[in-house]
């Protein structure tokens, strides 16, 4: 219509009676008219699950054919000869660098929708009737980097993708994206069960025995080790993730109460064996057990006493691991490794700390999987008591040779006397070992919290098992040999200090080595009975403490019995008033002086009757002198404890401040904490040197500057000087101590080069039988027919042979190191499930499996340059690339005939 600027009807116009602004009005009001919509939001993941679970059969088939033919054919699919194309739709596909129409073909045979489009190596975003799709590539892109960066979400890469094609961010992408690669994970998993089950491996806890091929690759006629399998295990509270909720509701009684959950409807659940259910863990809960504990009674030889340690650490106390969040549903991961950084179990850790029943759970599941074990954790001391005392773990530790430890690093934190018990340092048959991966496999794995602290149970619960067995490949199996040999040099230079070893015991006139192990048995007898007051000593100082309060009651009572009384004026009313008040004042003020007096003389009856004194202690007293010292040297002790305790926490405080990793806004709030915590640590000095100055004899003091440089907490226990003087003691000085250091770390060194000549053999025949297995398990399934299946199991063959290169070339530079005593030669492994059948596949067969191998292989330069990029000293000594040919010849396992031979020492063996 022809409108004027003033919204008048221009002369001429047509529809002068505005029959077109009514046709318009009438129209919308006739098509606006919608029926009610009373659907929710809350069930449309499950929905669109259950759509998929139908089809995701057909679809992990067609991903798999797909998988097979993108060899030859790229990503591009291409309709077989002979193949009936029933129809085609039209679909708008997004790939890394670009987006566009395409045509889906659908095949006579396919049973969905959604496996048409994985033939052609693209994802629908939609279940039943998808029009967008996602490049399998660019999934797999996704999945990739965001293994290598697992702060990296799907919002990320989907606004990168938007970068790519040069659009704006569409918020709709995201969403897709996620949908697709949900399926696309769920499809990996389905593939990984029916490799693992093609290869027999789908045994319970197969994987749990299997976790590392040094730890648990067992071979026949190998040295009998003191501690066959060292795990460490601990809690970690970063992987969070948020409880999606109502608003909190108030009460009558203006209490709070949290509101509705607001989770969607999604019962997926991620089937990995990597983790403990929440049932399992439960079993294991203090509620459950009070009446397993009943009447039972632990053996007399169990050291239960107290260490001092449960005061120390956090996650020892009741109330602060009974605590629950209540705005978390997970509150983190309790995870064991084992001590060459492989994952054996993970929990999560759900409304609550860090509790004992994870701890229980995991090595109750450790010990009826994998027989005898030892443990390393922070809290070792007192986990391994309630291991001892569990009426359920405690037999089975038991017979299991249990043992519990506590790490290195953590073990500086706790007194010496449990240090004399449970440090690494003092085990025997750990070595070397500190027990203190699980700290940094969580600096790695808080990477994860960005990315989870807001998603879903389910998505939450993919993103950890995801990364776990990444890391478990590309960081632990990548970096074993590497691993191996660093420890096998470290131990070799311990072996070195022998000389200076020689020259200290005899400038300490130390005949013989045993004699540390006598000096560490007098010390910890010595500090057990400092760290305990005898009963009577006890008595005695709380008599002395009454008596003194006593005198302070009697002499107090006097003071006030001789005030005089105000007179009461009866002049004014006020004044009078004044007087009373102040008589009543000095009248209650007489009542509990009397009071007071008469409970302390009660008090001092009763003890004089439990300590048979027939006559009050007097000052001047050889008795009262006596006690009076016990109770300054309780209060120097006490004095000494409470500089001790702040010193912990600035060592531990300070080494998080240099620690990798620590963001800038957290390293200036520590370093502004310890400015005051540094202020306490001098008010707490001053009260230490004011109390050690009172001794008679007087103790030593200790200055700023000593306290700043101290790191170890033995120093700290030696000042104590209880009953008993220790400064005479010979191991109590410092080149003593220095020197029993010094020993016990040579006999962890010879430890440690037993195991590991064990674990590098076990690593050398593990490679050899591990290729050589699934190079004939391929095999055989093309022999059989099932291309696809083998091709999967080629692909898994190269997941870790990518870096068996390297492995070698490491090890066989090792095993030139003059100080080497172990082999590199394969030996026969305990476990026969690797080794192939006696009637092997023909022979053409094992040649296309080979040919296949060779395709998948790394080209030759990159194999030659990858092989030795980790590799600490650059230069590489001539004759080090013959002896890795010749290390490869060793680990040569097929032959034409499909027999797997070795060829060592002339003595050939058929597996």
């Amino acid at each position: 219509m022809d409108i004027s600027n003033a919204g008048e009807e221009l002369p001429g116009s047509e529809r002068a009676d505005f029959s077109l602004v009514d046709e318009l009005r009438e129209n919308y009001h006739r098509t606006s008219r919608r029926r009610r919509d009373y659907r929710t939001r809350s069930d449309r993941t499950q929905k669109m699950v259950d759509a998929f679970a139908l089809q995701l059969d057909a679809m992990t088939d067609a991903y798999m054919e797909w998988d097979l033919t993108s060899i030859d054919t790229g990503p591009t699919y291409e309709p077989t000869e002979g193949a009936v194309i029933q129809n085609t739709q039209k679909v708008f596909v997004v790939d890394v660098f670009d987006a566009n129409d395409r045509f889906v073909s659908f095949i006579e045979g396919d049973a969905f929708i959604a496996s048409s489009f994985l033939r052609h190596g693209i994802m629908p975003v939609s279940a039943l009737n998808p029009e967008v799709a996602i490049t399998i590539r660019a999934l797999e892109l996704f999945r990739t980097a965001r293994l290598r960066c697992p702060r990296l979400g799907a919002q990320a890469f989907a606004r990168t993708l938007c970068d790519l094609h040069g659009v704006a961010p569409r918020p709709h992408l995201q969403t897709q994206l996620a949908v697709a690669f949900d399926v696309y994970t769920a499809i990996h998993e389905k593939v990984c069960v029916r490799v693992q089950q093609a290869l027999g491996r789908d045994t319970p806890d197969w994987r749990l025995k299997n976790a590392c091929p040094s730890c648990m690759y067992r071979l026949e006629g190998e040295p009998s080790l003191e501690l066959p399998l060292l795990f460490t295990m601990d809690g970690n509270n970063s992987l969070k993730r948020f409880h999606r909720r109502e608003r909190e509701v108030i009460n009558e009684d203006g209490s709070t109460v949290p509101g509705d959950s607001k989770e969607r409807m999604d019962n997926r659940d991620v089937t990995s064996d990597y983790y403990l259910s929440p049932e399992a863990v439960d079993k294991w809960a203090k509620d459950g057990m009070e009446e397993a504990m009943k009447g039972f009674v632990p053996d007399s030889d169990w050291d239960e006493e107290s260490d001092g340690c449960a005061e120390r650490w956090q996650n020892m106390k009741e109330e602060v691991t009974a605590r629950a969040w209540g705005l978390y549903e997970e509150t983190g991961i309790f995870i064991s490794l084992c001590r060459h950084g492989f994952v054996l179990l993970v929990c999560d850790m759900i409304k609550s700390g860090e509790l004992a029943k994870y701890g229980f759970a995991v090595v109750f599941h450790l010990l009826k999987a994998l027989g005898e074990i030892a443990s390393g954790y922070d809290i070792g001391c007192k986990f391994g008591k309630m291991v001892r005392s569990h009426p359920k773990l405690g037999p089975l530790a038991r017979e299991s040779k249990y043992k519990s430890l506590i790490g290195a690093f953590h073990g500086l934190g706790h007194n010496r006397l449990c240090q004399a018990s449970n440090l690494t340092k003092y085990i025997r048959g750990v070595g070397l070992e500190v027990l203190e991966l699980c700290e940094a496999w969580f600096s790695k794995s808080n990477a994860l919290a960005s990315s989870t602290r807001y998603a879903s149970r389910f998505h939450r619960k993919q993103a950890v098992v995801n990364y776990i067995k990444h890391a478990d490949t590309f960081d632990a199996y990548a970096g074993l040999s590497s691993l191996l040999c660093s420890k096998y040099h470290r131990a070799l230079d311990v072996q070195k200090t022998w000389p200076v070893l020689q020259e200290s015991m005899a400038s300490l006139d130390v005949a013989d080595r045993s004699e540390f192990e006598a000096w560490l048995v007098e010390e910890r007898e010595c500090l057990k009975n400092l760290s305990r007051e005898p009963p009577e000593e006890t008595l005695k100082m709380e008599y002395y403490q009454k008596l003194v309060n006593l005198r302070e009651h009697e002499a107090n009572l006097i003071l006030i019995m001789g005030m005089d009384m105000p007179m009461v004026m009866v002049d004014g009313s006020d004044g009078y008033e004044a007087s009373v008040q102040q008589t009543r004042r000095v009248e209650t003020l007489r009542r509990h002086a009397q009071e007071l007096r008469d409970k302390s003389l009660a008090t001092v009856h009763d003890l004089e009757l439990r300590l048979g004194v027939t006559q009050t202690w007097v000052p001047g007293d050889a008795e009262w002198v006596a006690a009076a010292e016990l109770v300054s040297e309780r209060r120097y002790r006490r004095a000494l404890d409470q500089v001790q305790k702040l010193v912990i926490s600035r060592m531990f405080e300070l080494t998080r401040v240099n620690m990798a990793g620590t963001a800038y806004k957290l390293r200036k709030h520590i370093a502004k904490s310890l400015q005051v915590r540094s202020k306490a640590l001098k008010n707490a000095l001053a009260r230490y040197n004011t109390a050690a100055e009172s001794m008679v004899p007087a103790r030593p003091t200790l200055t700023w500057d000593q306290v700043a440089d101290y790191a170890f907490l033995a120093d700290f226990d030696l000042l104590r000087l209880g009953r008993e003087d220790i400064r005479e003691k010979k191991w109590a000085a410092p080149a003593a101590r220095v020197a029993m250091d010094e020993h016990f770390k040579l006999l962890r060194a010879e430890e440690e080069i037993t195991r590991l000549n064990v674990e590098i053999r076990r690593f050398v025949t593990y490679m050899r039988d591990e290729e050589g297995f699934l190079i004939h398990r391929k095999a055989v399934l093309e022999e059989s027919g099932e291309r696809a299946l083998a091709h999967q199991v080629s692909r898994l063959r190269m997941l870790q042979g990518r870096f068996n290169a390297g492995h070698k070339k490491r090890l066989a530079k090792l095993s030139r190191d003059p100080g080497f005593s172990g082999s590199v030669v394969p030996g026969i492994s305990v476990s026969k499930e690797r080794h192939v059948a006696t009637s092997p596949p023909s022979a053409d067969s094992l040649n296309t499996a080979r040919e296949g191998a060779e395709q998948h292989d790394p080209p030759e330069q990159l194999r030659h340059a990858g092989a030795g990029e980790e590799d600490d000293d650059e230069t590489d000594d001539e004759g080090i690339s013959g002896l890795a040919d010749a290390f490869d010849q060793i680990l040569d396992i097929t032959r034409d005939d499909g027999q797997r031979t070795v060829d060592v020492l002339d003595t050939p063996h058929t597996l």
